[in-house]
């Protein structure tokens, strides 16, 4: 891992786009309520059970799906590496960093994150 030290030059409120898709909870939450339907009735009961099942799972698996892909907050921080390189990373807030604080840069790429010294 790579670990560069520098200066906070900046810091700016952003958000972070997640990576859930809400198409994925309402498959899910179908099967969930297919698989919990056949576990009532027989015959025509199970098969209406299936179905009311599977569609309450999948509007369920939506609704929780939806809430979680919501942008996190972040922060877009500047730092002056002691070498005189301006670095830019973007990551959750991390509370405690201001302009100024001489912070430690682990990581690169996406992984990258800014942590005090």
């Amino acid at each position: 891992m790579t670990i560069r030290q520098g200066k906070i030059e900046q810091i700016a409120p952003t958000e972070i786009p997640t990576s859930h898709h809400t198409g994925v909870g309402a498959v899910l939450g179908g099967l969930a309520g297919v698989g919990i339907g056949s576990l009532i009735g027989g015959g025509t009961g199970r098969d209406v059970a299936m179905v009311v099942g599977a569609i309450g799972g999948s509007v369920a698996g939506s609704q929780i799906a939806e809430r979680y892909s919501r942008p996190l907050e972040g922060q877009q921080i500047f730092v002056r590496t002691d070498s005189g390189v301006l670095v830019e990373v973007t990551q959750p807030v991390t509370p405690g960093l201001r302009v100024g604080q001489r912070v430690f840069i682990q990581g690169n790429g996406e992984g990258a994150r800014v942590v005090p010294q």
